[in-house]
């Protein structure tokens, strides 16, 4: 995690859900979360069976230049893109992972710019699988950021934290093989190869990712 809007909200999240898997939607005091909250936002399951914005930070908006209320969160990826994000958050709201991004986004003139993404599992009416929680920010802030939208996004790293496994700080683990630049333009999250098997525990496989059971080794 490298932004500090990340960090808080990923802190305030652990914090609140205790001994849980998720913390209720109900838990979530906004005035604790003040220097996150213009990058937060919640992801609601919707009528096709995708996820949407039920709440977006201004600051996501602006990088869009519109409201991302009721918008789709897969249609902002690239076709490409969409099968390992949609991997990532089922992970997240069936295995109660957090999923770290990292993106480089694209405007109409081709310029760049890169941010990080965090999705956290979320319950509602005892539940995970209809809500999630996440925060989203720019790694740095180019004049023309909120002038210029964002209209493509490629994905450049793909991790998955396990909380409950070991500290915080050394639970990141690498879930995608590698992530191939294409002239600097995108990315492509090349298929994994891999056993049922990794690094002696059993693996969930989601599309061309691996979901390890366990802690460490």
């Amino acid at each position: 995690m490298q932004m500090p809007s990340t960090k808080t909200l990923y802190t305030y999240w652990n914090t609140i859900r205790g001994a849980r898997s998720a913390p209720d939607r109900k838990d979530i005091d906004p005035t604790r979360i003040r220097e996150a909250l213009a990058h937060t936002f919640i992801l609601e399951l919707d009528d096709a069976n995708g996820f949407s914005f039920r709440l977006a930070g201004s600051h996501l908006c602006t990088s869009y230049c519109r409201e991302l209320k009721g918008r789709s969160f897969s249609t902002l990826w690239h076709d490409r893109d969409r099968d390992a994000m949609d991997t990532l958050v089922r992970a997240v709201t069936e295995d109660h992972a957090v999923a770290l991004v990292t993106f480089q986004g694209s405007t109409a003139l081709h310029t760049k710019v890169s941010f990080e993404t965090i999705l956290m599992p979320l319950r509602h009416n005892g539940s995970t699988h209809t809500r999630v929680l996440g925060a989203m920010t720019a790694l740095e802030e180019p004049y023309w950021l909120g002038v210029q939208p964002v209209l493509e996004q490629r994905i450049t790293g793909l991790r998955l934290i396990w909380p409950d496994d070991v500290p915080a700080e050394e639970t990141v683990r690498d879930v995608a093989t590698r992530v191939v630049n294409d002239a600097g333009i995108g990315s492509q999250v090349a298929p994994m190869a891999l056993p049922t098997t990794v690094y002696g525990r059993s693996a969930r496989r989601y599309a061309h990712l691996a979901v390890i059971d366990g802690g460490r080794n």
